[in-house]
């Protein structure tokens, strides 16, 4: 298997220290994509931009940018105005801080990368990526990527770098926004220790290989049969579960299913041992 391709180079700044990188991307998404066809024809559908007011279509050399100040009500802003406003390209990962990976809430997480180091560079790479495992810390760093600047987070993985983009903090919808009961919902200590005992008796180490896409592979092989001329019988809907009336009774029930199913589990794993 080879090496993604690399999308950006440039250096890891740790002070004094330069860490010459190629950074990839981490992720190789698996969505089914589907094109849009005429249904006689099996012809692809074209996207054309056109001008509801006149009805004809317009080129691309003819279409600006413009933000909606008010409905129907548009500033226009040119390619040579958003230019000079574009962050200087430094082609440096500069960090400027070591803080706890616990501290970061996941929902700040965007995108992830690699980072490999450059021929040159491999024992600052190890250096900084052993340190960082040894402290146990994350570096928060900024970056520009093409013409936008990045806040990003650094850690060391298997003696590799990750970094993931960061969403700013006022790119997160706050959760005060949100219409939550929270702490006004009175809860019993028995209620509260039922749900402690069903949340461990489902606790496991968590293993990533353990689960699939079901529905993409369902998809696939749908896709795959109708390549090859099979007929496809449509299955029934399954019914929606019924709502909780008995929290009690509902937490019982689900706490004996999942002791017996992890009984099962071990019992199976035992015979196989």
């Amino acid at each position: 298997m080879s090496m993604p391709r690399a999308i950006w180079s440039g250096s890891i700044s740790f002070g004094l220290v330069n860490v010459p990188v190629k950074m990839t991307t981490a992720v190789s998404q698996k969505d089914v994509r589907f094109h849009q066809l005429h249904d006689t024809d099996n012809v692809r559908i074209q996207q054309k931009r056109f001008c509801p007011a006149d009805g004809e279509e317009v080129p691309y050399e003819h279409i600006v940018k413009g933000y909606e100040i008010a409905p129907g009500q548009y500033v226009v802003i040119t390619p040579e105005e958003l230019s000079s406003l574009d962050p200087v390209a430094t082609h440096t990962i500069d960090i400027e801080e070591f803080v706890d990976l616990d501290q970061i809430d996941p929902i700040y997480f965007d995108h992830p990368y690699y980072l490999v180091p450059d021929a040159r560079a491999a024992k600052p790479y190890a250096l900084l990526s052993r340190a960082m495992e040894r402290s146990g810390k994350v570096a928060i760093a900024r970056m520009v990527l093409r013409t936008k600047q990045y806040l990003t987070a650094l850690r060391a993985k298997d003696g590799a770098l990750v970094m993931a983009t960061l969403l700013y903090a006022d790119e997160v919808l706050p959760i005060e926004e949100l219409d939550v009961p929270g702490l006004e919902v009175e809860l019993s200590e028995r209620e509260l220790q039922m749900a402690e005992q069903l949340i461990e008796s489902l606790s496991e180490k968590f293993d990533p290989e353990k689960f699939r896409d079901e529905y993409r592979e369902k998809v696939m092989e749908l896709i795959e049969q109708k390549a090859e001329g099979h007929e496809i019988a449509v299955q029934p809907v399954s019914q929606a579960p019924t709502p909780v009336v008995d929290l009690m009774a509902a937490l019982e029930a689900s706490l004996a299913a999942a002791k017996g199913d992890k009984a099962a589990t071990e019992k199976t794993a035992a015979e196989k041992g």
